[in-house]
């Protein structure tokens, strides 16, 4: 009998074309690609596209639509209606009661919404008091006011909704018996902050119309295909949802374009730490992974603080196909305008001929200054070209230094690459060949040279700002240009560095792997003491994530405490139905402390096993550098033996000890600068917890600070590093481990901040 295999789907919506791939549930392996143009003027909008590659998809690698179990698709068509205003004017119902009416009223009535330059949400008003609550006719009669106005939809918001929405929902109940989109500010977001609240809620009700439209259109035509697997949409902070939840959130969706490639560094490429470097052809994508997980940030949207969250990414206008700005007999810049924008060919990917190639400036639109640097080749009675047809890029640079590997996308013609080199040389030489090789390298590297400055100041930005050790910090790269940029930016930061398999289509697969997502945000009175709060959040979006489809054996909960501003995050993310490889061989002990060994940059006599379990190894680095104490902290089991410590310098040159976790098959899941690690029964897990914190917390002027910790179990990496105190970390590791059984083990990872 032959075992029925299984696959998942990825499409991801670029600019130009529309990705798709299929990978093999069981090996992970790439098993199909697929392109078409991406469909943006199209009636279906986006919808045509992924539906295009689809069944191209489906076709091209002879997959039968009952085995896809998970199927994905990236979209752009939130964040292009934002960016052509292509919005529904929204009816807003602002609600308040007692003293509060005022203000409730002046946070409610928000006028026109920039959300890109020019583009604004346009929007109505209505206000409700709810002193007493109001009554069904009212809604309505309030609703029709709205509609007559012009609305599309209609958001309702009020005063204090996160602690009783009732009065939102009984809104949102009379716009569904009317057949009118509607948008709860309680729904979008459990924050306080009536006016952001609003806000958030406005635009997605702005958007509602468009995507709705397009979800649907997609999952007639998916289902029509005959793929009965949940439909999920990618959202900004790299994971997915399902269709259903897009329809009431559709601005989950906004700012998701970088999200897929991030997923696929995490979940495709396994990076634990580091820098995902998406190279295309226009701009570069930057954004930083900590310990297996995409740094995030609150977004922001025409200028507007909003409650949401999205991947920290950076972007910088050079990527590799962008133009050379030439000035003084020298390479001046490179970027920001790009070759396809100026309807140029990389001289990388053209044939060898032997009408060599000469030098024009050209604007590559008509606002831009005469020095970008295009070539041209002479017509056929000898007479040159008035019109340039290509143009030296990062592509073309990087191909002549060699740092393009063999098979890579962005390989080229070696023989036009240093033909074109050479035209720019004999340009600068006043038309003398002298030297004309040494030359092509020089400019070469100039041009790369000029793009990585663009580059490394945001990298570095990223490494400082999210607290990743520069040691331990990989450059990935991924996108069709990133042969052209990362080799060349990791040479000169001294950074380690990859470059993705399949990394023309890296989105897709992002999209083919994400996991399920689901975040909730709440403020509490006092965090310190809100462990109620924790567990009850921490079910929320567990429930959550296994009701959109996620395997709960995979399920894994993060929760965040800001002390600041005492606002809790708890986000859950989980896989649908994944294969175990039974004919995937694990690494062999050799090759596990050689990894290691290369990871730490050492020899492999300075590793050691620290502790295991059957799923997990924690390896450990020894006799590798002194550690030394930063901003007057000192570890020790108590505030008194911390001060007598310091004055035996008992910690002064304690040796760090780096930490790295490699899963059963060999995989690097895990690493850290500094910290310990213990195996032992789930019922011995608080003990290891207690004596890590009473060895290992730090005091300093904000008081007593435990040891960011981790419990590997079964497969899953439960990170409990973001709580602030001893008792939480035990709480929340007791509602990870009440499924298991008592004698299952456990590692506890305790990492020094």
């Amino acid at each position: 009998m032959v075992e029925q295999k299984f696959y998942r789907v990825g499409i991801d919506v670029g600019g130009t074309f529309t990705h798709a791939v299929a990978i093999d549930a069981t090996t992970r392996s790439v098993v199909g690609k697929a392109k078409v143009p991406t469909s943006h003027r199209a009636k279906e909008g986006v919808a045509r596209g992924i539906v295009e590659a689809l069944h191209a998809l489906l076709a091209d690698a002879a997959i039968a639509p009952e085995n896809v179990n998970f199927i994905a698709h990236s979209t752009t068509q939130a964040t292009n209606a934002l960016l052509e205003g292509d919005l529904a004017k929204v009816g807003i119902i602002g609600m308040g009661s007692g003293l509060n009416k005022g203000l409730a009223e002046h946070s409610t009535r928000l006028g026109k919404i920039e959300v890109a330059p020019g583009c604004f949400v346009d929007t109505c008003y209505r206000f409700i008091a709810t002193d007493s609550a109001p009554s069904e006719a009212l809604i309505e009669k309030t609703i029709k006011d709205l509609l007559a106005e012009g609305a599309g939809a209609i958001a309702c918001s009020e005063a204090f909704s996160v602690d009783g929405p009732a009065n939102e929902q009984l809104v949102g109940k009379v716009a569904a018996d009317l057949g009118v989109l509607f948008t709860a500010g309680s729904e979008v977001s459990q924050l306080y902050g009536l006016k952001v609240r609003t806000r958030t809620a406005v635009i997605n009700a702005g958007i509602l119309p468009k995507m709705i439209e397009s979800a649907n259109l997609t999952e007639e035509s998916v289902r029509a295909s005959g793929i009965t697997a949940p439909i999920m949409i990618m959202r900004s902070d790299g994971g997915v949802m399902d269709i259903e939840a897009m329809r009431k959130r559709p601005i989950l969706s906004i700012l998701s374009g970088p999200a897929a490639g991030v997923a696929a560094a995490m979940m495709f490429l396994r990076i634990s730490d580091g820098i995902f470097v998406e190279v295309g052809g226009t701009s570069t994508d930057m954004s930083a992974i900590a310990n297996g997980r995409a740094l995030i940030r609150s977004a922001e949207i025409g200028g507007h603080r909003i409650y949401m969250r999205t991947l920290d990414v950076r972007t910088v206008g050079v990527a590799g196909g962008s133009m050379v700005r030439l000035a003084a007999g020298a390479v001046k810049d490179v970027g920001p305008r790009s070759a396809h924008i100026a309807g140029l060919k990389y001289s990388s990917f053209e044939p060898l001929e032997p009408k060599p190639f000469t030098v024009k400036m050209v604007r590559p639109l008509a606002k831009d200054p005469q020095d970008y640097l295009a070539l041209c080749r002479p017509l056929a009675d000898g007479e040159e070209s008035a019109t340039p047809s290509f143009t030296l890029t990062p592509t073309c640079a990087s191909n002549l230094l060699g740092l393009v590997p063999e098979g890579d996308c962005a390989r080229g013609n070696e023989a036009t690459i240093k033909e074109a080199f050479e035209a720019l040389s004999r340009h600068f030489a006043g038309g003398g060949a002298a030297s004309a090789d040494a030359t092509a390298t020089a400019l070469a590297t100039s041009i790369l040279k000029s793009a990585a400055k663009k580059c490394i100041p945001v990298i570095r930005a990223l490494i400082e700002d999210h607290k990743l050790d520069p040691e331990l910090t990989k450059l990935v790269g991924g996108g069709g240009g990133a042969a052209a940029i990362v080799p060349f930016v990791a040479g000169e930061m001294g950074l380690t560095f990859e470059l993705a398999e399949h990394a023309d289509v890296i989105s897709a697969i992002g999209v083919a792997m994400a996991l399920i997502r689901e975040t909730v945000e709440r403020q509490v009175a006092n965090a310190a003491q809100a462990n109620e709060t924790i567990l009850a959040m921490r079910q929320e979006v567990f429930e959550a994530v296994h009701q959109m489809g996620a395997d709960p054996a995979t399920i894994e909960v993060h929760v965040e405490i800001d002390s600041k501003t005492n606002i809790i995050r708890a986000t859950a993310s989980g896989a649908s139905k994944f294969y175990e490889d039974a004919s995937a061989s694990a690494l062999s002990e050799e090759a596990r402390l050689k990894l290691v060994a290369d990871s730490l940059r050492t020899d492999v006599s300075h590793v050691s096993r620290l502790c295991s379990s059957k799923t997990f190894e924690v390896f450990s680095g020894h006799d590798l550098r002194a550690g030394a104490l930063k901003n007057g902290q000192a570890r020790g089991r108590s505030l008194a033996g911390s001060v007598a410590s310091l004055l035996r310098f008992e910690f002064l040159h304690r040796p760090a000890s780096p930490l790295r976790v490699l899963d059963n098959k060999g995989v690097l899941r895990l690493q850290a600068r500094d910290g310990t690690a213990a195996v032992c029964p789930v019922t011995q897990v608080d003990a290891v917890v207690t004596r890590f914190c009473e060895e290992y917390s730090t005091w300093g002027d904000a008081g007593k600070t435990i040891p960011s910790f981790i419990l590997l179990v079964q497969g899953k990496i439960v990170d409990l590093s973001g709580l602030l105190d001893e008792a939480q970390v035990k709480a929340l590791a007791a509602a990870e481990l009440k499924e298991q059984a008592a004698d299952c083990q456990v590692i506890v990872v305790a990492k020094f901040n």
